[in-house]
């Protein structure tokens, strides 16, 4: 047992050290500062810009980078689905793989284009090198990009700043972060053991005389993509708890840190936008105790074992689902920081988790903000720090102000938009699955667990995860038709509703700082925070949670 938390408790260190690192760099990337890069960069982005007729210098309005955003994505999604379509015919498809069927197709399209990458197929048989490299991967980085500028152009915004331009935060975020941690990354998984190859399938004949075949491709590269960029579709059907995909303790290390690097970083970054480090490192901290917390719970949970299990055997942990190489903590951990930052890699089935460890991963589903998703999830982080501002400022009757600026009718409007869209995408379609419990759900698992089952596909799909309970008959019309719902819902809604906000508060004047203005940078108004976030996500969702995981946590504890 304390093997296990100790290694959880070292890859949380690397993290708060990384933290301040990573924060900085991309403060500077994105205020326009010089950076090691720049040698390099400059004559490349300066030539992308010219390319396609961007000049750095010139603004966006609030609804200019909504367009940009969203022409932007149909044109890439229609790109994609294309090159999908003919993959036939297309280079590096040693295995002759054809047209998936329309709907499988469509799904994986617009689901990779939100950065969810929630996959209703196996891409080791569906899908060419092409197509996993050239569509998906190239989403994997334009998606990640897309929610990084939004989320760069929120704190902008919210920091009094104009908006800036999408398409200059898109090249940078892509130029200047993501690609040059993805390629060094890729090269330590390429040395740990992760293959990296266009050969074919191979067949080999095993002692037994029988034939096996061999799954392979350049997945090293897509590998750290997937990870950093908040992706989490698997190279493989069974992601990376695939011996190919994540082989070793060092690997799963460099995936479990890429994974939360880049969200718990922005935090670091809107304190040096907000000259406020102190109120920075408040919500982090705040944050990584909700973290650790739901960490404890999953891990004390999967160490404890099954109590039915157990009372016929030797007690022991909870190693369904697992690979004995992570065991019972890198397990629990990857489950919990998976679903807080909006990865959806998963290196164990999460259908096999205990009743906390659902628990754990369901509530970070609910409220998107520990860590949040690339970008997107800062944005909610501070939505959250909006309505507190404005519950408090009721409170003590006075105009709430959040860095100086009035919170007013149109900002609480469109935070609650962001806010209520989620629990609206995820709760009526669970309902219409759930009336039809076989001919639509495909449920596997009946009872508490079933309701858990299908709950998770849809707040994987509306948070823009991806990961999910699996046993559920998700290829299906319906789950690829309905699930499309919730993925363009969860992404574009709460996109416009953020950067229109964030546009209204840059054009917001100052007001001076009096005795009585709240101080949003102090421990009680953090706490307060955490308060809020907690009670508008559980009580939202406490339902399900009740019926779900609860439930069955109850039912196992009675022995039944």
């Amino acid at each position: 047992m304390g093997q296990g938390f100790l290694q959880i408790g070292l890859t949380l260190c690397i993290v708060i050290a990384i933290t301040p690192v990573l924060g900085r760099y991309m403060a500077r990337v994105f205020l326009g500062e010089k950076t090691l890069l720049d040698l390099l960069m400059n004559p490349i982005e300066r030539s992308i810009y010219v390319l396609v007729g961007v000049r750095k210098q010139n603004d966006m309005t609030g609804w200019q980078y909504v367009r940009a955003v969203i022409y932007t994505n149909l044109i890439m999604g229609i790109f994609v689905y294309l090159l999908i379509y003919y993959q036939r015919i297309l280079p590096w498809n040693p295995n002759g793989f054809g047209v998936p069927k329309w709907d499988v197709l469509l799904h994986t399209t617009v689901s990779f284009l939100t950065n969810t990458d929630q996959q209703h197929y196996a891409g080791e048989t569906t899908l060419s090198y092409f197509s996993q490299v050239a569509a998906l991967g190239f989403l994997m980085f334009t998606s990640a990009a897309t929610g990084l500028a939004v989320g760069i152009a929120f704190i902008r915004g919210l920091t009094g700043r104009r908006l800036g331009n999408f398409y200059v935060d898109l090249t940078r975020a892509i130029m200047r972060i993501l690609l040059p941690i993805a390629i060094i990354g890729a090269i330590a998984l390429l040395v740990l053991g992760v293959p990296q190859t266009l050969n074919e399938t191979l067949v080999v004949e095993t002692l037994e005389g029988a034939t096996q075949y061999i799954a392979r491709g350049p997945v090293a590269s897509f590998e750290m993509i997937k990870m950093l960029g908040e992706n989490g579709g698997g190279f493989f059907g069974v992601n990376s708890a695939h011996p190919f995909e994540n082989p070793n303790g060092a690997t799963n290390l460099i995936e479990t840190i890429a994974m939360i690097s880049i969200p718990a970083a922005l935090i670091y970054t809107y304190g040096i936008f907000a000259n406020n480090i102190k109120q920075a490192w408040l919500l982090f901290w705040m944050v990584f105790v909700i973290f650790v917390v739901l960490v404890w719970v999953t891990a004390v949970g999967e160490f404890q074992g099954n109590p039915l299990v157990n009372r016929v055997a030797l007690e022991q942990p909870n190693l369904e689902g697992k690979e004995v190489r992570f065991g019972w903590a890198q397990t629990a951990l990857w489950a919990v920081t998976t679903t807080a930052t909006m990865c959806g890699a998963v290196n164990g089935m999460h259908d096999s988790l205990m009743p906390q460890g659902i628990f754990s991963t369901l509530l970070n589903l609910f409220l998107q903000i520990i860590w949040g998703g690339q970008g997107t999830g800062t944005a909610y982080l501070f939505i959250y720090l909006i309505l507190t501002v404005f519950l408090t400022g009721l409170m003590v009757g006075r105009t709430p102000e959040f860095l100086g600026r009035k919170i007013e009718k149109r900002e609480i409007v469109l935070a609650s938009v962001v806010l209520l869209v989620h629990p609206i995408i995820v709760l009526i379609p669970s309902a219409i699955a759930l009336a039809y419990p076989i001919s639509l759900s495909g449920i596997s698992n009946f009872g508490y667990h079933g309701i858990s089952q299908v709950v998770y596909e849809y707040a994987s799909a509306a948070a823009n995860n991806g990961s999910g309970l699996e046993g559920l008959n998700d290829n299906s019309l319906w789950w690829n038709l309905s699930t499309l719902v919730s993925l363009l819902g969860g992404r574009y809604i709460p996109i416009i509703a953020i950067l229109l906000l964030a546009d209204g508060m840059s054009r917001k004047p100052t007001v001076p700082e009096t005795r009585g203005t709240l101080r949003t940078d102090s421990l009680m108004f953090t706490t307060v925070t955490a308060g809020v976030i907690l009670i508008l996500g559980v009580l939202t969702f406490f339902p399900v949670l009740a019926l779900g995981p609860i439930a069955e946590g109850f039912k196992l504890a009675a022995g039944s």
